[in-house]
């Protein structure tokens, strides 16, 4: 009840000037610091949209004389150009820069509203520290996870899609977070792999790929007269409508790679696009050997294991 009296006394005391001054004084003060953290805010996350925007514009190869039109398209897609790509990792980096202004744009505006009031932060700031330092220090691999996340995103090492070799598992990315890297192996196995374990990643669809292909010719055979034959098979793969996009070059007849008891083995080379290795490879097979095949080239006679007919008898 005394305090109720005590508080009529002082508004019946209270003028439209000392209001005003009052107002004027520290609720002010708070407003205006509220009002310049919402400001910030918003430039800063401005800033970052345009940052990213600007981030975003990769030219693509330009075509000179030396360089097919062909090639550069094929080039283009192989690197990591594309859109959808592009826009994941955007959205990625910007959530991730949102985040962390908004939080540091928030904890600066509290503090000073704080002071602005006569409120103690010394106590604060020393139990923050002390609570900061001990979250830090158990969550460890989580902060290690994090930061890894976010220089993997930012350095673009991979995405959604691409054929990644961790070190631990090779498949497909199907997702990626600040956190975890989830990945489904070759036999349909899903792996999540912590970014802060990952000391080393091999990207096989980034830039562009090799095949490799050995044709076994039996040693008895003219290589004057297969060579050419191969040559013939594999010629013309980069104007084909369903491979031109697929193959880089025309694929290279390098020569004999082995020779290995009744057995001359031949090597093709052919640069491809990013994870088109293996169905170029198995065309190659099939031209080489339709070829040979119609030439009446044989192939070679596999000669049992030394000792097999001795075991058998």
């Amino acid at each position: 009840m005394v305090l109720a009296n005590e508080i009529l006394k002082q508004l019946d005391s209270l003028t439209w000037k000392g209001f005003w001054e009052w107002l004027s004084g520290t609720p002010l003060k708070v407003l205006v610091t509220i009002l310049a953290g919402l400001v910030a805010r918003w430039l800063v996350h401005r800033f970052i949209a345009r940052l990213l925007r600007s981030g975003a514009v990769k030219t693509s190869p330009r075509p000179d004389d030396a360089v097919p039109r062909r090639k550069v398209k094929v080039l283009a897609h192989a690197t990591g150009v594309v859109r959808e790509r592009q826009r994941q990792r955007i959205a990625t980096l910007g959530t991730l820069l949102r985040s962390v202004a908004t939080v540091l744009i928030f904890v600066v505006t509290l503090l000073t509203v704080m002071q602005e009031i006569d409120m103690p932060i010394q106590g604060l700031l020393t139990s923050a520290g002390v609570t900061g330092v001990a979250l830090a220090f158990g969550a460890q691999s989580l902060v290690k996870d994090f930061i890894t996340g976010i220089f993997m995103i930012a350095e673009d090492q991979y995405g959604v899609g691409d054929i990644v070799d961790t070190g631990e598992v090779v498949g497909e990315v199907e997702d990626v977070t600040l956190r975890i890297t989830r990945v489904r192996d070759f036999n349909g196995v899903i792996w999540y792999v912590r970014n802060g374990e990952i000391i080393r990643v091999g990207n096989r669809s980034q830039g562009w790929s090799t095949a490799l292909v050995d044709v076994p010719v039996p040693y008895d055979e003219d290589l004057d007269k297969v060579l050419p034959l191969i040559r013939e098979a594999v010629h013309g793969l980069t104007e084909d409508e369903a491979w031109g996009r697929r193959v880089l070059d025309e694929p290279e007849v390098v020569g004999v790679e082995s020779m290995t008891g009744g057995v001359v083995t031949v090597r093709i080379v052919a640069r491809c696009a990013a994870n088109e290795n293996v169905p170029v490879s198995r065309e190659l097979r099939e031209r080489v050997k339709a070829t040979l095949d119609r030439a009446g080239v044989r192939a070679p006679q596999v000669l049992p294991p030394y000792g097999a007919g001795a075991l058998r008898s």
